[in-house]
């Protein structure tokens, strides 16, 4: 692996850690800040909210400048911003932090998939977005499993002091091995702004909002489903959220090969079909505990593969506007994050078992896979005409 995928793969990481260890610390969080549970979730859909705001208006504001600098930036700000939540004294402070720490989030995936397709080889430019979403999926096998043991066991503060660790490696990383690639020249951002004109900037927009808001549906609820339905006991839980992890590393090099292989569009319907049929099996077999195991690894691993390949048909289908769009997918993967534990959630409150936010995932992810079958047809059509 080339060092300066190694620096985009460690950002990946420390924005995974703090992302999705939250899930796991909400109690001790909500039990030192004295605040309930519910309150405590709030900050989840603080970081989301920073994240939609954050990843097209950092790009818009810092896109004119070297994609280095602007990778730098963003991690002093994320490294800045966890620091500020392990020190957060209250509920309030605590969510403004989160808010704030979610901000980069989606720009700092937005460049680095850029950069990330500019320095790789050719031919292999998905599978070089992959390394950088690898550190994702090593966050969920390693980092969020050891953040959570930390938070229970000493304090949830100190699992964010290990996420600013993280951040000032990955800003020295950066600095160290990151080429000094040249900024954009003659930027006209009235021209990227465009980029929300086109009619396929929304279908994927849609796509990926409703489609990777499946996988949410089924993750959001996934440790009550293994324990009322499958039998689990709560101690079981991480290891088995580690094995959705390890499914989520194998699933993110798989997208990236077969995206470069068969083009991301293809890719992309073919996963998102996969997932909700995987979604569908979950439904099933969740009774049975090692078919439950099994169908975790499964769909993790489907659902992650699906992440370079949409992101990769983003940057292409905005020839000029490359970082905005990048940025902007991200965005869209949080509104699918919070729109996948909404929708999942309704059967739940309706009195239906736990294997119904299943149900909903599998149906959105078919939805999303809809919407890529348009975009693809568009493409075609669009293709016909400038060709005849």
């Amino acid at each position: 692996m080339k060092k300066s995928l190694l620096a985009l793969t460690l950002g990946g990481l420390g924005i995974g850690i703090t992302e999705f260890v939250m899930m796991g610390l909400l109690p001790d969080i909500a039990k030192d800040l004295h605040i309930t549970i519910p309150q405590a979730g709030h900050l989840i859909s603080a970081y989301a909210l920073g994240v939609v705001i954050g990843a097209p208006l950092l790009v818009v504001i810092a896109g004119s400048y070297p994609p280095k600098k602007i990778l730098m930036v963003l991690m002093l700000m994320f490294t800045g911003f966890n620091a500020f939540s392990a020190f957060a004294p209250d509920y309030n402070t605590m969510f403004a932090a989160r808010l704030l720490a979610g901000l980069p989030h989606g720009a700092f995936f937005g460049v680095g998939s850029v950069v990330a397709s500019r320095i790789a080889e050719k031919g292999k430019e998905a599978q070089s977005v992959s390394l950088m979403f690898a550190g994702l999926t090593i966050a969920n096998v390693i980092g969020v499993p050891l953040g959570t043991y930390i938070g229970h066991n000493y304090s949830w503060r100190y699992t964010f002091v290990i996420i600013v660790i993280v951040g000032i490696v990955t800003l020295l990383s950066l600095k160290s091995w990151m080429p000094a690639l040249p900024a954009t020249k003659n930027r006209d951002l009235g021209k990227e702004l465009n980029f929300f004109k086109l009619p396929e900037s929304w279908l994927i927009i849609l796509m990926i909002a409703i489609g990777t808001g499946g996988l949410f549906s089924w993750y959001s609820y996934i440790a009550p489903l293994l324990t009322e339905v499958s039998g689990f006991s709560a101690n079981s839980i991480t290891y088995i959220l580690v094995v959705a992890g390890l499914g989520m590393l194998v699933g993110n090099f798989i997208g990236g090969k077969l995206a470069d292989k068969i083009s991301p569009a293809k890719a992309t319907i073919t996963l998102l079909i996969a997932m909700s049929i995987s979604l569908l099996i979950v439904h099933y077999v969740s009774g049975n505990q090692v078919l439950a195991v099994i169908m975790t690894f499964v769909t993790g691993a489907i659902a992650f593969a699906a992440a370079s390949p949409i992101q990769m048909l983003m940057i292409n289908t905005a020839k000029g506007s490359e970082m905005l769009a990048a940025s902007v997918s991200q965005a869209s993967f949080n509104i699918g994050n919070a729109l996948g534990a909404f929708l999942g959630g309704l059967p739940l409150a309706a009195g239906y078992d736990y294997t119904s936010p299943v149900s909903v995932g599998s149906i959105m992810a078919l939805t999303g896979a809809a919407f890529a079958w348009v975009l693809i047809a568009r493409s075609r059509r669009v293709a016909k005409l400038n060709y005849a």
